[in-house]
């Protein structure tokens, strides 16, 4: 079959190859409707497909961004790059999404690849361990925004939650309903993750505020393989807590499970907050009290951080950390019972 060129869809539509070129581009302004209808027809017609490497060589753009992604799995991960994906595609950009598994070698990987393609610009929840590349992007002046996580010193702009008010919110909630002795656990902090530190020192501000003491026993962190066994370590404590804050999705789900598999009830054994807004958690018995993020709202304003370095609208030197509220959404699972009768 012959290859269809945009020579031919100018002939068999009577127009220029400009003024193709200019329906391609969506610049209708230059053109009427009549030949505006006449060009979409012969393209259906035709089954023509514009050639997209020719266009990103005239437009030195590839009209594609590289999204990073530490960990998939986190439902709030997939929630941010469904929302990226719909903010990138109303304004005619491909995403190509990577996931890191919070291991710096293959977050490496996937950034020179994503070099090599020559992407517009980057999105990235940094795992922290490559600083050399992150550097290395911003002295190209190429188009980056961090997203969940900020790495100290890189003076890249940042969108992520704002954390601590997050284990805040949680404490107040518990504190409300009578509990005092309050745990919390985390992924692993080897490599200080942000959000990670942030809602345990959150954590901490908050018990003093209230005039609660710090008990360093009761501040839990692992690898994903051993939150089942930290999960354990505190319930077989002397003074086991009345009430523990899941630092994540995937924190909870494994508290959950947990909790099932030891015949424990929520709130009677502990009560229980999770931060990350899931699925599960309203429909679990009984629903579960979560610490939801703005998802979709971090989302556009990470893209349109983006979009504005791309189309240089703003210096890719300029930085910031811009910090969104997360919300409280009340269920049962953090309820004290009255046991006294």
């Amino acid at each position: 079959m012959k290859h269809i060129t945009i020579a031919d869809v100018a002939e068999h539509a009577k127009v220029s190859k400009s003024t193709v070129s200019q329906y391609l581009n969506k610049r209708y302004e230059y053109m009427s409707e009549q030949t505006r209808k006449r060009i979409e027809t012969t393209i259906e017609e035709l089954n023509y497909i514009p050639n997209s490497v020719a266009r990103s060589l005239k437009q030195k753009s590839t009209f594609t961004v590289g999204v990073i992604v530490a960990n998939i799995l986190h439902s709030f991960s997939t929630q941010v790059i469904r929302a990226i994906e719909n903010y990138f595609h109303e304004n005619d950009f491909h995403i190509i999404v990577c996931n890191a598994d919070d291991e710096p070698k293959k977050e490496r990987k996937y950034i020179e690849m994503l070099l090599a393609k020559q992407v517009d610009g980057f999105i990235i929840f940094p795992t922290g361990g490559n600083l050399d590349l992150y550097e290395s992007i911003k002295k190209q002046h190429i188009p980056i925004v961090f997203m969940d996580r900020k790495i100290d010193g890189m003076n890249i702009a940042t969108v992520m939650l704002d954390n601590e008010m997050a284990t805040s919110l949680a404490i107040d909630r518990f504190v409300e309903s009578g509990f005092d002795r309050i745990a919390i656990i985390t992924m692993s902090i080897i490599r200080n993750i942000s959000p990670r530190v942030e809602r345990i020192e959150g954590y901490k501000k908050a018990l003093s505020r209230h005039g609660l003491q710090v008990n360093p026993a009761y501040i839990k962190t692992a690898d994903v393989h051993d939150i089942q066994q930290v999960i354990h370590e505190l319930f077989i404590t002397e003074k086991p807590p009345e009430a523990i804050i899941a630092g994540n999705d995937i924190v909870l789900a494994a508290l959950l499970k947990y909790m099932k598999e030891n015949n424990l009830k929520i709130p009677d054994d502990v009560a229980v907050i999770g931060i990350d807004e899931v699925q599960f958690a309203s429909f679990f018995s009984p629903p579960v009290t979560t610490i939801s993020q703005p998802a979709v709202e971090m989302a556009n304003r990470t893209v349109k951080l983006l979009l504005d370095q791309i189309n240089n609208k703003v210096n890719t030197n300029e930085t910031g950390v811009v910090r969104l509220q997360p919300s409280l959404i009340k269920r049962e699972s953090c309820s004290r019972i009255d046991k006294s009768f």
